[in-house]
């Protein structure tokens, strides 16, 4: 073992002691290998050293590169929301014969939703993404988002797996929209507007007729885009007549949406979008689930580290649950009152 200066240490190496932060918090346990983000973070807390275990190869005598392997609990769900892709993927192609893959999806699906555990909505990231896929990931995300506020909100457990294949067909509809639509990076005329919002119409009359499913999973096709007060499309119907599965699909639809990259714009900060949801969505959104959800995916013990919107990183050491978008973070020993300091905002959670 070796103690070695921060400004010195190099990704692979492997950490022998916890390394705490001036409270106490444990900033990285012992035996983590350390990633180039990692070293980022020791500065930011200003540690100045560490303790290593020795690299030294005995027979060659040089320094070895350590990879830890991802734990093998999570590889499950990543091998399982691959397949799901590949399956969306045709899905969206060949949507459209008299043969919809019903079962196929039920069956995948369920294999996803065994390990939804290890799925954490505030800082998911697919392993590789790209734009040309943003429906079939989006598709995914909302469909294991719409699952867990489902499971948050009380529903009965018959009704979890109809609502999250709700959100796994939900924008099923866009399969029919001209591609130049769907993939324009500038904003759309107001004819191709309209365009857009047929994809819900269309993909009620896609999943119509599919026996295997019900009502709730058609309804949240085309309603999706309703809203309470009667402002959405396509047909501008309230709170009242709106199907439980929609409101909750379109709580999911709306964070991921924001929350990733898109043709025509970039990702929000995930925060950003709660703040948005929380100040701006009542009459909007079922407020009930909206507080559920924000309440929920905000829910970090003290001492999760974030990265703020001025680049600054800190821990959190206080959540308000008046204001769970805006806790205290303590940077460098300042403490961040963020209900208060509402020009700076959480931009990431860092995942250890």
């Amino acid at each position: 073992m070796a103690t070695i200066s921060v400004s010195q240490l190099k990704g692979g190496e492997k950490i022998n002691d916890n390394v705490q932060t001036k409270h106490g918090n444990i900033l990285f346990p012992k035996g983590r290998i350390v990633i180039d983000k990692d070293i980022e973070i020791l500065k930011a807390f200003l540690i100045p050293s560490i303790s290593i275990e020795s690299k030294v190869n005995e027979q060659e005598n040089i320094t070895e590169t350590i990879i830890e392997e991802p734990s093998s609990s999570i590889l499950p769900f990543f091998e399982q929301y691959d397949k799901m892709l590949v399956l969306m993927r045709k899905v969206f192609i060949s949507v459209g014969g008299s043969n919809f893959p019903i079962l196929e999806v039920r069956t995948q699906l369920e294999a996803l939703i065994k390990h939804i555990d290890q799925y954490q909505i505030l800082t998911f990231n697919p392993k590789s993404y790209q734009l040309s896929d943003f429906l079939y990931h989006n598709s995914i995300m909302v469909s294991l988002t719409s699952y867990t506020l489902a499971k948050w909100h009380g529903l009965p457990t018959k009704d979890l797996m109809p609502v999250a294949l709700s959100g796994l067909l939900h924008d099923i509809g866009n399969a029919k929209v001209d591609s130049a639509i769907l993939y324009n990076p500038k904003k759309l005329t107001p004819d191709e507007l309209e365009e857009m919002k047929q994809h819900t119409v269309i993909g009620y009359n896609l999943l119509k007729g599919v026996a295997a499913i019900n009502e709730g999973v058609k309804l949240s096709a085309i309603q999706h885009h309703e809203r309470e007060d009667g402002s959405g499309y396509p047909n501008g119907i309230k709170g009242d007549k709106i199907h439980l599965y929609s409101k909750i699909v379109a709580i999911a639809d709306m964070f991921h949406a924001m929350t990733s990259d898109r043709y025509h714009k970039k990702a929000t900060s995930r925060y950003q979008v709660l703040d948005q949801l929380f100040t701006e969505s009542f009459g909007k959104l079922d407020p009930v689930m909206v507080q559920t959800f924000i309440q929920k995916v905000t829910q970090f013990h003290n001492g999760v580290l974030v990265k703020l919107s001025d680049g600054r990183i800190g821990e959190i050491v206080f959540s308000d649950r008046a204001n769970p978008t805006r806790p205290w973070v303590n940077v460098n020993g300042q403490i961040i009152n963020l209900t208060i300091q509402r020009n700076l905002h959480i931009q990431d959670v860092i995942l250890k």
